[in-house]
């Protein structure tokens, strides 16, 4: 199948590698091919990288690393709680840094970034729960000077699902208080039923299988699918009521595009205020791919513009 991608795509298309999540090491030796350079050179200037550890569920360390303005007021700042994308197989905090510290210096914010564990060494639910503990650890404070009425949670990809989730448990238990989500191309549904699941089975970077086997490291080779938890995948969860205001975007060429849109148009049956951005001519990741492209960079500036606009509100 061919793809209609945006034309300032199409003269890189040929340097994207070829992902197979059924192996996590080789998956992870080909995103670290993919990384040129120091990743801390994007750090804008002006902001501080700092690295923290919260205690995780099991009493482990869970690292962090906090984006912060250099210049300290007594202001409280807003918090964002930033999960990095991979699959629930690779990735880190320490090296995807571009969009969370982008996000500190454009909404003069503290961003913590989560370094959970992956699958499927760590599988459902470390991953879910070094999360969750991270958002406890941020709404603590510990010296961040942060508003606790102004906590975001926020991801992309396997990291926006995981948000969706830690939003769903934080409403069930009644705590701590996020404000907003901001959800970039999230992974919500291992049903993998819809038509985007179905039919995207080539597509740029992220394809059928490559879901299909995210969900097998993460959930477990035995799992019983029957009783899978709505915060292991957020479209189980049958109500929806309560949630915070959510900002969701989707590719037009990813097999995550409609579970995205059904997330959507649930929360907003629910009574959620969300919002929906689908971007034609992309696929899954392609803003991160190429950053430097006109739509890479429109999706960036609208993602962080509704981040704004509810921390404003």
């Amino acid at each position: 199948m061919s793809y209609a991608v945006d034309p300032e795509y199409l003269p890189m298309m040929g340097f994207i590698p070829r992902l197979d999540v059924s192996d996590p090491g080789t998956a992870r030796a080909v995103v670290r091919s993919m990384r040129v350079g120091d990743p801390m050179a994007t750090v804008p200037a002006g902001i501080v990288v700092d690295r923290r550890t919260a205690s995780a569920a099991d009493g482990s360390d869970i690292e962090l690393v906090v984006f912060r303005p250099e210049r300290r007021t007594e202001q409280q700042l807003p918090a964002i709680a930033y999960f990095h994308g991979g699959g629930f197989v690779f990735g880190d905090a320490s090296t995807d840094v571009r969009v969370p510290s982008a996000l500190a210096a454009d909404l003069d914010a503290v961003v913590v970034s989560v370094n959970y564990r992956l699958a499927p060494e760590h599988p459902f639910p470390t991953p879910f729960d070094d999360c969750f503990s991270a958002l406890t650890w941020i709404a603590g404070d510990n010296d961040l000077g942060i508003d606790p009425a102004k906590i975001v949670v926020a991801g992309i990809s396997a990291g926006a699902g995981l948000a969706a989730a830690v939003a769903l448990k934080a409403r069930d238990i009644g705590g701590p208080a996020v404000c907003f989500q901001a959800l970039d191309s999230p992974v919500l549904d291992d049903r993998l039923l819809t038509v985007s699941a179905t039919e995207y089975t080539e597509s740029p970077l992220w394809n059928r299988q490559n879901s299909i086997d995210s969900w097998h490291h993460y959930l477990g080779g035995d799992a019983d699918r029957e009783q899978t938890s709505k915060y292991a995948a957020p479209a189980r969860a049958r109500d929806l009521a309560g949630l915070p205001p959510a900002y969701i975007t989707v590719s037009s060429y990813d097999p995550l595009r409609d579970e995205g849109i059904d997330y959507a148009q649930r929360l907003t049956q629910a009574g959620v205020p969300t919002e929906l951005r689908l971007s034609p001519g992309t696929f899954h990741g392609s803003s991160g791919v190429f950053p430097q492209t006109a739509i890479s960079q429109r999706i960036d500036a609208d993602y962080t513009a509704a981040i704004r606009r509810a921390l404003n509100s």
